[in-house]
């Protein structure tokens, strides 16, 4: 276990986010891993269909900050964030090979206040 990591479990999580990587369709490109402050994201030692190492996800120090969702650039991640009510998409990427459509929701002045990596 890295520092990174063990900073990132000592935290006591107020917003929680749930990312979730298509594998199948993951090139390997470690930007997500490199977006992800919480150090959430690694690379897999396995490898999809395509031949690629995939990224995936450690959601208990996901923050659902969608940064990774933004970064990238095949479109393979969505990301959500819990909050007490319910669980909400906040980023999705889509139509990669032609327009880019990007989505994400604004979160309120509460949600702010409570974010604690701003």
């Amino acid at each position: 276990m890295n520092a990174k990591t063990s900073t990132a479990e000592s935290k006591q999580r107020k917003i929680k986010g749930k990312t979730i990587i298509d594998i199948e369709r993951c090139k390997g490109c470690e930007l997500c891993v490199t977006a992800c402050k919480e150090g959430a994201i690694s690379m897999s030692k396995r490898i999809n269909n395509m031949g690629y190492r995939y990224a995936v996800v450690i959601n208990d120090l996901c923050t659902g900050c969608a940064n990774c969702a933004l970064l990238c650039p095949d479109g393979v991640i969505k990301v959500y964030r819990e909050s007490k009510k319910k669980k909400e998409l906040v980023a999705t990427i889509s139509n990669v090979q032609s327009d880019i459509k990007v989505e994400i929701s604004n979160p309120s002045k509460e949600d702010l206040s409570k974010m604690d990596y701003i």
